[in-house]
């Protein structure tokens, strides 16, 4: 499977997800790449948020594709593709770090915030950071020190930009869950990072070309050797 090259790819981006789905499904199978270079920063920061680990988040990414791939004809329609693709990584991502005991429920009942960020504060000074210009860091830190549960919430909600219901879909729980983890999270890095620094939240957690490149070449090279 060759990677598209960026005339035909700006061709075919002009289809919904829907209509490339079934070009692949009918052979297109090259069409994949549209799909991945379309949601990959999605796609990575929801993995980013579960493992906190920018290497391994990659791994989870050409794990969630490959999986996307094989299971395509799965996908009906009834959600967003985006929505579908996201569970799948997110899926993927809690499998790993619960592998690893690396995550630890989200306790919804725990009338705590200021706890939130306690964590570690004594060897990462915001006010520091601030004043060396590491505003974008210091939010990333700030957002891997949300407890899990919140964290993606938090991630796919402001960061991403997905409605609640998108969100709650990918995570698998309750709308109404789904607001209060983010009310939560949100306070907790208000107080903390966001009102004293003004850092924005869609600067965090980029995935630029160079590594898009490198993860689409690396799935297609998977789904090739599969197929």
């Amino acid at each position: 499977m060759q990677v598209v090259n960026a005339g035909v790819l700006e061709r075919w981006n002009q289809l919904d997800d829907g209509e490339v789905v079934e070009l692949i499904l009918s052979g297109q199978t090259a069409l994949f790449e549209v799909l991945m270079r379309r949601y990959n920063e999605r796609v990575y920061r929801a993995a980013r948020a579960i493992v906190k680990d920018e290497k391994e988040a990659e791994d989870v990414m050409q794990q969630a594709y490959v999986n996307a791939y094989a299971h395509l004809r799965q996908f009906n329609g009834q959600a967003r593709f985006s929505t579908w693709l996201i569970r799948i990584t997110i899926n993927e991502a809690l499998a790993r770090v619960r592998r690893q005991g690396r995550y630890e429920p989200f306790d919804d009942e725990s009338p705590k915030v200021e706890s939130l960020m306690a964590v570690n504060s004594n060897q990462h000074n915001p006010e520091r950071q601030a004043v060396s210009g590491e505003l974008r860091e210091l939010l990333e830190w700030a957002i891997d020190r949300l407890p899990d549960g919140a964290r993606e919430v938090f991630v796919l909600r402001e960061v991403e930009g997905l409605s609640t219901a998108e969100v709650a879909q990918s995570l698998g729980v309750s709308d109404d869950v789904v607001k209060t983890r983010l009310s939560r999270a949100r306070r907790a890095l208000r107080q903390d990072v966001l009102e004293r620094t003004g850092a924005t939240t869609p600067e965090v957690f980029r995935f630029y070309r160079p590594r898009c490149d490198r993860v689409v070449a690396l799935v297609l090279a998977r789904i090739t050797a599969g197929a």
